[in-house]
């Protein structure tokens, strides 16, 4: 029996068994490409599949039926082995079978997919495509997709350190998601390092650390956020080594996170120390403006929402924290929903006179005249100056900002804060506002000096 009629002998018997939705997804376009004959009796029989998602689910599921079909048919012992291949697959993303197998095979890989995110822990919005890219993030994400892609070979480990809301656990998850997509069967484990401590202590007092082990150490990929906090805690760290070390040797990829390096981690073990040092370890920085603007957008977009440029601009520019745009971005949202108000560059100005760093405070804590001290400190200038009718440069921009700050942050009358400038006219007022208003926009050094002055006057 040749090897066409042997598989198609196969297949008979498997349509026999199994639904038509299940056959058209994992058999349709299958082979036989060879066989090896090892011994008298004995053969190994190379099947051509499509892709990585059908391997797997083959092997998983219909191994050993496979097997049997091939050793009663043929009166030898068979060894499966199945093998991807480029032809088959092309041939799959041309076949045209009716809908029916398409949406099947689709359906129940998303399936698999979902369920696999959710056994894992993932957020699913957590994704590469929902994650924005600028100069501050660009090499941690290049090395994230070049992991998500070969997995334990590429860097077996990828250490991500950097402030709060810079988007480790992002970038960490979105490595996780890819690679379920290829393979929702990669046996996954994530967690933060609080967590992996209370999994141990609860462990050793209920005398099931070998269950814990067994959770842990035969995970193809280990992800653990916020590493730093098993500093000083020897047990944890003990174990941890162990695990760390297991995963490694079995050629298991393990991602971290941390916001510190592992040089600057007090009270880590110098072994889990040289551990860490020993993968890739990249710095994610905070972001800049311009990626500011990038997220607020996607984060519209996933509340199926659409920002205008502008306007995204204008937060981005207020809002330093990338923790904190998504709740000054859902306020906006729901303020404006519910007042039925157009979403405005004015009527967002106003608002974000209301909120800083995403949270409400009283502005009035600060005083005018501290404004203007702070001002004038931050451009080592005298108040006097700043007050003055000096109209050169390096004055009147501090002289515009420090009558932004008077007006959008402590919502002071026109007149007054006209007043305060050598009796100014409330529209030279106004248009030093909408100067810096505009500027905000597309000026990092006007941003900075903001930013700056802010700081310093409400932390």
């Amino acid at each position: 029996m040749n090897k066409k009629d042997l598989w198609q002998a196969v297949l008979t018997e498997l349509q026999l068994t199994l639904s038509k939705p299940t056959f058209s997804s994992w058999f349709v376009k299958t082979q036989i490409l060879n066989i090896n004959k090892i011994t008298k009796d004995r053969q190994i029989v190379e099947i051509g599949v499509a892709n990585p998602f059908v391997k797997n689910t083959i092997e998983e599921r219909y191994f050993g039926q496979i097997k049997e079909i091939l050793d009663r048919v043929t009166k030898l012992k068979n060894e499966p082995k199945f093998i991807i291949s480029s032809v088959l697959e092309n041939q799959l993303t041309k076949i045209k079978e009716g809908p029916l197998f398409s949406l099947d095979y689709d359906k129940e890989k998303q399936e698999d997919i979902q369920k696999a995110v959710l056994r894992a822990g993932l957020r699913p919005d957590f994704t590469f495509e929902n994650f924005a890219v600028s100069s501050s993030n660009e090499v941690a994400y290049a090395a994230a997709q070049a992991v998500a892609k070969n997995p334990g070979k590429a860097y077996h480990l990828l250490f991500l350190y950097g402030g709060v809301g810079v988007g480790k656990t992002h970038l960490m998850q979105a490595i996780a998601r890819l690679i379920l997509e290829n393979n929702p069967r990669t046996t996954i484990v994530y967690n933060s390092a609080e967590e992996f401590t209370n999994e141990i202590i609860n462990a050793i007092r209920s005398k099931s650390t070998p269950v814990f082990r067994q959770k842990y150490r035969p995970a193809k990929i280990m992800l653990i956020d916020d590493v730093q906090f098993i500093a000083g805690k020897n047990t944890v760290q003990e174990e941890f080594f162990h695990t760390f070390n297991t995963i490694h040797r079995g050629g298991g990829q393990i991602i971290l996170t941390s916001d510190h390096l592992p040089d600057e981690i007090e009270g880590l073990e110098d072994r889990l120390r040289s551990r860490f040092e020993g993968g890739l370890t990249i710095d994610i920085q905070q972001p800049n403006f311009e990626l500011r603007t990038a997220i607020l957008l996607i984060k519209a977009k996933q509340l199926g929402k659409t920002l205008p440029m502008d306007v995204a601009q204008l937060i981005a520019a207020n809002v330093a924290s990338t923790r904190k745009l998504e709740g000054v971005l859902i306020r906006i949202i729901t303020e404006g929903e519910a007042k039925k108000q157009p979403i405005t560059p004015e009527w967002v100005q106003k608002l974000l006179g209301k909120v800083s760093n995403g949270k409400t405070i009283d502005k009035q804590l600060v005083k005018p005249k501290e404004v203007l001290s702070t001002v004038a400190d931050c451009f080592n200038l005298k108040i006097g100056q700043l007050k003055g009718q000096c109209r050169q440069k390096p004055i009147v921009v501090p002289r515009q900002i420090a009558m932004y700050l008077l007006k959008t942050e402590l919502h002071l009358p026109l007149i007054k804060i006209g007043e305060m400038f050598d009796n100014r006219d409330h529209t030279t007022v106004m248009h030093s506002v909408e100067k810096i208003t505009k500027e905000v926009l597309i000026s990092e050094e006007i941003r900075g000096n903001l930013e700056t002055i802010k700081k310093r006057l409400w932390g």
